[in-house]
């Protein structure tokens, strides 16, 4: 039971937290600052879930085939592939790598 109580207490937090930005600013323009932060977030935050999946193994930093795998679909990004064949580059590289 107690389970559920938290469950639905974060669910409410989390609810609170989302509405508070469009609560505190009503119908106001942002600075033009706040706007070009705001368009940065996003992969900001994006970068940090992968550097930390790739990077990250349990409590300690670790290099291994995730690494890899990353940094390959990363080259495969920046050459302008595709996201379907970043995964799958990322996906074969890492796979490679375990069996080897």
């Amino acid at each position: 039971m107690n389970i559920w109580v938290l469950i639905v207490l974060v669910a409410v937090v989390t609810a609170a937290i989302k509405a508070a930005g469009p609560i505190a600013l009503g119908g106001r323009e942002l600075p033009p600052w706040f706007s070009s932060v705001v368009a940065v977030m996003p992969g900001a935050v994006l970068a940090a879930l992968v550097v930390t999946t790739a990077l990250a193994n349990g409590d300690e930093l670790s290099v291994g085939p995730d690494t890899a795998g990353v940094a390959a679909a990363g080259i495969v990004a920046w050459r302008g592939g595709s996201v379907i064949t970043c995964v799958l580059v990322a996906a074969a590289v890492t796979a490679g790598l375990r069996a080897i």
